[in-house]
């Protein structure tokens, strides 16, 4: 939560993947319930320099298993018999994402939302862990992306300096592989595999889906939030919010994106105590929103700040039923479409079961997504929202997402459907 491209299978993994820590563990089902329950983890000072000056575009090509610049230190490294296999694996199973899952996507999108694809000034990510393609798919025209989740974003990659070059690259493999084989990232196989093996947090698989999204790395900087919101570049013992600024060129459209990736507690308790994150989101204004397997955290009460600033700073949300739920959507503010079939949520989840909602696609009869999408990766069960704020309702509403108490919102369920 389009148009028609021809994407090469060097494109990307919009494998629906998903949800932040809440929404990645040793099982499916692991990591979604423990998605912002664990303490903040502590700042994250800026990487180390590297001996030798190394482009992140190719750093981001080789760990992507993609041919690089003939000069480039790290070109000696893509004979190791590893390195060939590694690109073979990246190579195989973005080719059947490419002609499979997105070509789908891709028809869907043309044909159903093509407005996805008009130029916006922010796209927000909330509980998005790495997974970047999917919502650069979703939304390709936003001139900056932010991102956010539990998982550390790690130091700058350097393949020059990993001793077991073979064990590493096949660790970020397992890290992503449920991710490319089913909609999203299970955590604990992303937290304990690149922590085994010289290249740590999230930054290494950012860099494989912007190198297989067809962009160009022009600039990685570490920066830091203070408490007001403002970024700095990060320096040693400075503390703060940790994040990182990635700037490229999407070299189909030639159009030049900012990509921000933050770590941090969106939960209520978590923004009181460091409204850091909600006040620089704060900045960016009214833009769209994009919500995967979210672990049905909005569902609670401890997450109805960041619920609020969604929907508060949001002209288009499109999401899975994991979501914000259906009742926060007032019809006098929101005009709502489905997509796909409702079955209600896995079995982890089966609390947040909607009726309302089940009602209303029983009632309206959707047209089909085609997709598997967030926790539901058969595509005959998964389901689809994409909710269009009315032109009138486009002013940004107080409410206390950036550092007040989050007001309580009214439900319009029973006035939808009257008892």
């Amino acid at each position: 939560m389009n148009h028609q491209k021809i994407f090469s299978t060097t494109l990307l993994i919009l494998a629906l993947l998903a949800a932040p820590k809440p929404c990645e563990g040793g099982s499916i089902l692991t990591a979604t319930v423990l998605a912002q329950t664990e303490p903040n983890p502590p700042a994250q000072g800026p990487p180390p320099e590297n001996a030798v000056l190394l482009s992140p575009d190719d750093m981001a090509r080789f760990l992507g298993g993609m041919p690089l610049p003939k000069d480039s230190p790290l070109a000696p490294l893509t004979n190791e018999r590893a390195w060939q296999a590694h690109s073979a694996f990246f190579e195989d199973a973005f080719a059947k994402l490419v002609q499979g899952k997105l070509a789908k996507f891709h028809l869907w999108q043309n044909a159903s939302l093509p407005e996805s694809k008009e130029p916006v000034p922010v796209a927000y990510y909330m509980f998005s862990g790495p997974d970047f393609l999917f919502v650069d798919q979703f939304f390709p025209s936003a001139a900056v992306y932010i991102m956010c989740g539990k998982e550390e974003i790690g130091p700058a990659p350097d393949p020059l300096r990993i001793v077991d070059l073979a064990g590493a690259l096949q660790n970020l493999e397992n890290a992503m592989r449920s991710a490319l084989t089913t909609t999203y990232f299970i955590t604990q196989d992303m937290k304990v595999d690149l922590h085994e093996q010289q290249l740590n947090g999230v930054l290494p698989i950012l860099y494989v889906f912007l190198a297989r999204a067809d962009k160009t790395i022009r600039e990685v900087t570490f920066v830091t939030l203070d408490r007001d919101g403002a970024a700095h570049v990060s320096a040693r013992g400075r503390g703060g919010t940790p994040g990182v600024r990635i700037d490229y060129i999407d070299n189909r459209s030639g159009r030049e994106q900012t990509v921000f990736y933050f770590t941090t507690d969106i939960s209520d308790g978590g923004i009181a105590s460091n409204p850091a994150f909600m006040k620089f989101c704060d900045r960016y204004g009214i833009g769209v929103s994009f919500l995967k397997s979210s672990s049905y955290l909005m569902f609670e009460q401890g997450f109805a700040r960041v619920r609020n600033f969604i929907l508060d700073h949001s002209k288009i949300i499109a999401q899975d039923d994991s979501g914000i739920p259906l009742a926060y959507f007032n019809p006098d503010k929101w005009n709502l479409r489905l997509f796909g079939t409702y079955v209600g949520p896995i079995e982890l989840f089966k609390k947040y079961y909607q009726p309302k909602l089940q009602e209303l696609y029983e009632t309206t009869n959707p047209p089909e997504f085609g997709i598997g999408f967030g926790y539901q990766w058969d595509f005959r069960k998964s389901n689809l929202m994409v909710a269009e704020r009315n032109a009138v309702s486009t002013k940004v509403e107080t409410s206390g997402a950036s550092g007040d108490a989050a007001p309580k919102r009214r439900s319009w369920i029973s006035r939808l459907w009257p008892h």
